[in-house]
């Protein structure tokens, strides 16, 4: 069981949640928007505020605007788990949360008085009281919640609280909404304490199948001296990295740089697992032409089928992940 001291010192990943194709029905779910932006912990303890991402990184040195306004919370001591999101029009900006992660501090400066980020919040870890209460089930951490939000939140509109029903047929309507500001749809156990690190407690539902993947290498375009394909990778339970197929959508006008910053990551090894080149009926004249590398980077793909340990079909790029850690991409999530 984690101790208050372990959460209060920011060693505290968040639950996570398994890829389903329906939502589940019956009694003991509570449902909730799965919001399109950055997974995030918000830890305060007095004056000092720490913001941590799904991957354990520290977010806080980006979003100034958002330790400002956790920081006028009447509540000196909490941990929440929320999201981080930035509004565009009628919409959540993917985009503007990536050009957050940036170097230099003028410009992120600029950026929060831009374009300020919102945390909508949708489970407390640890009280104002500093009770410790990821070892209550959800059911009574939410009450906890609310009560919470409603004690303190009033004061502050960019912190919110994120809604929850116990009804599936309003999750569905939730659901054929999905596209602005919502990516989906989350499904968690009411019954359970907070699943730290793990997927045993929540599912999420998407418009469209995706999945976090390691790049593990990439092979340049034909008669080309820039990339043409991501070659991507998942780990099982062992920590083996399978690779399990590739993307090629990347966009012309960014093939340039990335293929100078694929290049500085050149690896003599990545892949432990059904290893590009083996033995394979996907293997052609070109399965062995690939370059490997150090397992850093992570992008979204979409895809429409996963079967025989691999995507049936090339994927689609839809972004990269600088917010989550290659250890994360797992091949439960799409199990």
């Amino acid at each position: 069981m984690p101790s208050t001291k372990t959460v209060l010192q920011y060693d505290y990943p968040p639950m996570e949640a398994q890829l389903v194709d329906k939502l589940p029905g019956g009694e003991g779910w509570q449902y909730e928007p799965k919001w399109d932006g950055f997974r995030c912990l918000a830890f305060r303890n007095g004056s000092e505020i720490e913001l941590r991402s799904k991957s354990g990184q520290s977010l806080t040195r980006y979003f100034p605007e958002v330790v400002e306004n956790l920081l006028q919370l009447k509540a000196k001591h909490f941990v929440l788990d929320g999201e981080l999101v930035i509004s565009e029009g009628k919409s959540f900006s993917f985009d503007s949360l990536l050009q957050r992660i940036h170097p230099a501090e003028s410009r992120i400066r600029k950026l929060s008085e831009a374009t300020p980020a919102t945390y909508i919040v949708f489970d407390l870890l640890v009280g104002d009281n500093e009770k410790l209460l990821v070892n209550d089930v959800l059911s009574e951490r939410r009450q906890r919640l609310d009560k919470f939000a409603t004690k303190y939140f009033a004061e502050q509109s960019a912190i919110m609280l994120s809604p929850a029903t116990l009804s599936l047929k309003d999750a569905n309507k939730w659901l054929a909404t999905t596209g602005a500001f919502l990516d989906g749809i989350i499904a968690k156990k009411l019954d359970l304490p907070y699943q730290s690190g793990n997927r045993k407690g929540m599912l999420k539902m998407k418009r469209m199948r995706t999945a976090d993947c390691v790049v593990g290498g990439f092979r340049y375009g034909s008669n080309s001296k820039q990339v043409g394909s991501l070659l991507l990778g998942l780990y099982d339970s062992d920590g083996e990295l399978h690779h399990v197929g590739f993307t090629s959508s990347i966009a012309a006008r960014e093939k340039a740089e990335l293929t100078k910053k694929l290049e500085k990551l050149k690896a003599k090894a990545s892949f432990t697992q059904n290893i590009p080149g083996g033995p394979s009926r996907w293997s052609n004249e070109r399965s062995s032409e690939w370059v490997p590398l150090k397992q850093k980077l992570v992008v979204e793909v979409r895809y429409d089928h996963f079967t025989g340990g691999r995507f049936r079909h090339g994927t689609k790029l839809l972004r990269w992940r600088p917010d989550k850690a290659p250890k994360q991409c797992t091949l439960e999530q799409i199990a």
